[in-house]
């Protein structure tokens, strides 16, 4: 069975930081480059960023560049989404999907609020 499962989501101030994990199982994790997605509230859901298979590249949307770093353990089938200087703006629903989107977890909640 695959499985995505998302984890690491609260509440925090604005200026804070989060990290989210993402363990995934039931499919060939190494084979796949993995994005991070989130929806806000009343919006549709937008990537914010990449990493490929072997960790050589990462890309980010304009609207978390410089603020938020994706990584991965393959040893661990891990992933992870690191989340600096954090907005209100970034409120909503954090998802890791594989990146033509075939598998996606249930996701974490991120509220940034004071």
């Amino acid at each position: 069975e695959v499985e995505l499962v998302e984890s690491g989501g609260g509440l925090v101030q604005p200026g804070g930081s989060l990290t989210l994990s993402c363990l995934a199982s039931g499919f060939r994790f190494n084979d796949y480059a993995m994005r991070w997605v989130r929806q806000a509230p009343g919006k549709e859901r937008e990537p914010i960023a990449r990493i490929t298979r072997g960790s050589l590249a990462m890309d980010y949307s304009d609207s978390v560049r410089g603020r938020f770093t994706i990584s991965r353990d393959n040893a661990k089938n891990m992933v992870y989404l690191q989340m600096n200087s954090l907005k209100p703006d970034d409120t909503g629903v954090y998802y890791c999907s594989t990146d033509d989107y075939k598998y996606m977890g249930q996701g974490t909640q991120v509220t940034v609020s004071s």
